[in-house]
């Protein structure tokens, strides 16, 4: 990738997460990320375990590889954000951007939707026990992933690794949730139609 471009791509992403983040209440970080995982699971709702399953796209995930990565990424990202909450960096490596179960299949289709649930109510609690005006200089490295473009009518992911605050670091769990949700739907949009 051009560096203009690069340098572009993370100075806008930069700039979101200081308006919808830093710069945000706790309060509307809280309620923005509650909206959004509210609508992932009205769009998981009444799927059943064989459409979760089903792959209608070649080389993209199911509905349901879709859910196990969300639950594999949440588990981590909650202990992550309770690091911050207590004015720490968390240790080690940043949580890989593609991480998913061993065996995604082997996870029973109910349990992955419940699990999925407890952990955003988890980290949702989380976010709304820290105090209104809490502030740390701890931040978290994250493995950020922008589409851009790459080509005339083409996108190709763009990676870097981006340091956040707390509660910056909430509004990525909020976009990584629409990323996957808008993934899902065009996974079942192509099962509909398959």
């Amino acid at each position: 990738m051009d560096e203009a471009l690069a340098e572009a791509t993370r100075a806008r992403t930069r700039a979101y997460f200081l308006k919808n983040g830093t710069q945000a209440s706790a309060d509307t970080v809280r309620a923005r990320t509650a909206s959004a995982f509210e609508a992932l699971e009205r769009v998981l709702d009444d799927l059943t375990p064989a459409v979760a399953a089903r792959r209608s796209i070649s080389g993209e995930w199911t509905v349901h590889e879709i859910i196990d990565h969300l639950v594999e990424t949440d588990r981590p990202t909650l202990d992550e954000l309770w690091c911050l909450l207590a004015g720490r960096r968390p240790p080690g490596e940043p949580i890989p951007a593609g991480l998913q179960s061993m065996a995604p299949f082997t996870r029973p289709w109910p349990w992955l939707k419940r699990e999925l649930g407890r952990l955003h109510a988890d980290l949702l609690q989380a976010v709304a026990a820290a105090p209104a005006n809490f502030d740390t200089t701890a931040r978290a490295p994250i493995v950020m992933v922008v589409n851009v473009e790459g080509g005339p009518g083409r996108t190709v992911p763009y990676s870097w690794i981006e340091e956040l605050d707390w509660k910056s670091y909430v509004i990525v769990q909020r976009l990584h949730v629409i990323d996957h949700m808008n993934q899902a739907r065009k996974v079942l949009a192509a099962v509909t139609t398959a």
